[in-house]
């Protein structure tokens, strides 16, 4: 069955769902009116990319208002390299929020499950469909699998972390084991306990998995949802932005969405009011196809509760 990873009442931690979407959502609510407000507009527009089905998802009759109904975000990170359209999807997450109970259900996906890709006529690993057929595939593939709407999205480079700890001045981590990261060439070197880190190595601490500590994807997603909290506890505080404009350029240029810059003002009631935060994760077992491919099946039992839970949680029941 499903298996509850975290249930917190800290109010503001499902700020940490992207490292982008919520730096922007956390700067422009704490720079009410001026220059900061502008740019974070200006930032929020450049992000925007509408779904080819346009705002509203085939299993809604009418389009949601975030301000007043239930709704879902669907959560990824993009790897894409230089000159790639589209990148398999590094981190995979579905949000959930019911405005009468005040609370958030985050889902996370498997990168690996088994699934079967909705337009594309095959079953291939679920990390493949934002390369196979950009976002819409992506929703589309999780809409089927969870057998819930899924109204918006939020896609953000992973590359864009960099930036975006930089202009910050750093983050403190505390570093969960000791370990050498070695990529092109060039070892980072991280010790275990409270660290200070830049953007090169946020991203190097993020991405960790070859270490045998590293806990493979699970582990991976902890040390990112580590960075997040740094990136949302340094933008707290303006003070320490030492950049602002490549701040916002950062954001803009890294982020997509279909959230216009009205949702993510509207987002900030849910974190001023927020009751309950619980985060799930999608079981399965791991699996060698026959193209010799590791895959990871999807628990059926796993996959209904989470079904009925999420579908509970949007009152769609």
């Amino acid at each position: 069955m499903e298996r509850k990873t975290r249930s917190t009442r800290r109010k503001k931690k499902w700020l940490k769902i992207t490292a982008l979407l919520t730096t922007l959502v956390v700067l422009l609510v704490c720079s009410g009116a001026g220059y900061l407000y502008v740019k974070a507009n200006q930032a929020a527009s450049k992000s925007f990319s509408e779904l080819e089905r346009g705002e509203k998802s085939e299993l809604r009759t009418q389009p949601v208002d975030i301000g007043k109904d239930n709704f879902s975000v669907l959560l990824m990170g993009d790897d894409a390299r230089p000159g790639e359209e589209h990148a398999r999807s590094d981190a995979m997450l579905v949000a959930t929020f019911n405005k009468e109970k005040k609370t958030i259900i985050l889902t996370s996906i498997p990168r690996d499950s088994y699934v079967d890709i909705v337009g594309k006529g095959k079953m291939d690993k679920i990390t493949h469909a934002n390369a196979f057929g950009g976002v819409d595939m992506a929703v589309n593939t999780v809409e089927q699998l969870l057998q819930i709407p899924i109204d918006h999205y939020a896609i953000a480079k992973f590359d864009g972390l960099k930036d975006i700890v930089d202009a910050l001045g750093g983050i403190d981590v505390d570093v969960a084991f000791t370990f050498d990261f070695t990529e092109k060439g060039k070892t980072l070197h991280f010790t275990e306990g409270p660290s200070h880190l830049n953007g090169e190595e946020a991203l190097a601490y993020s991405r960790e998995r070859k270490n045998p500590k590293a806990g493979g994807d699970f582990g991976r997603g902890q040390r990112q949802q580590q960075v997040l909290e740094g990136i949302i506890n340094e933008a707290a505080s303006l003070s320490s932005i030492q950049n602002y404009d490549k701040l916002f350029d950062s954001l803009g240029g890294n982020l997509r969405t279909d959230l216009t810059f009205a949702n993510l003002l509207s987002l900030h009631g849910y974190a001023t009011s927020l009751v309950d935060m619980e985060t799930v994760q999608l079981e399965g077992t791991p699996f060698r196809g026959n193209d010799g491919i590791s895959y990871v099946r999807v628990n059926d039992d796993s996959l209904q509760a989470i079904q009925a839970k999420l579908k509970e949680h949007l009152d769609l029941q």
